[in-house]
């Protein structure tokens, strides 16, 4: 049985809901500081703790579990993974945040089409005005993907994310319904 949630179909990527064979692959990129890092942390300590991450993740709006995979349309295994999550108990956007974990697939469009897909999904499906992500100062791929996505950078949240023995500063960029609906189409 397929896990509940959407399915959506971008020009280069599918994205679908993790299913129980996703897991061990979504784990050890995590794992990998290689293919995560070094521009995040994430705190998973089992893929136990990983599988009910996913499986609640469907009812927890902050959750940061991955809610889709990323499958090339082309076929093939998996590539990456993307989220949402309400990172605000006043203010009202959504948060994105995207992994391409497969480094071959990397520079291919898989990344850009996948959260193009997915913003254009979360504006369709909630009322939310503005879409936000956060990017590592030092990682120029994710923050060159949201600038051609039509995000704006919007400020810098300074030593803000610790990692690798060191502070690291965090860009924040965003999107508003009006600006993305007015965006030409992304390139395919």
């Amino acid at each position: 049985m397929d896990p509940p949630g959407p399915r959506l179909t971008g020009r280069k990527v599918r994205l679908r809901p993790p299913e129980p064979a996703d897991l061990p692959i979504l784990f050890g990129w995590y794992l990998d500081p290689e293919r995560v890092s070094p521009f995040d942390r994430y705190a998973l300590d089992s893929l136990e703790g990983l599988a009910g991450s996913v499986a609640s993740a469907p009812g927890d709006p902050a959750s940061l579990a991955p809610r889709f995979v990323v499958e090339p349309l082309a076929g093939g295994p998996i590539v990456g993974c993307v989220g949402h999550f309400t990172s605000h108990p006043v203010l009202t956007f959504i948060e994105l945040w995207y992994l391409i974990g497969e480094p071959r697939a990397r520079g291919s469009g898989f990344g850009s089409d996948a959260v193009a897909t997915l913003v254009g999904h979360l504006f369709a499906t909630t009322p939310v005005e503005r879409i936000a992500a956060t990017s590592d100062v030092e990682n120029a791929g994710s923050y060159t993907l949201l600038e051609r996505l039509g995000f704006r950078r919007e400020g810098t949240f300074r030593s803000a994310l610790y990692h690798h023995a060191r502070w690291h500063d965090v860009v924040i960029y965003g999107v508003t319904r009006a600006e993305w609906a007015a965006r030409p189409p992304s390139p395919g």
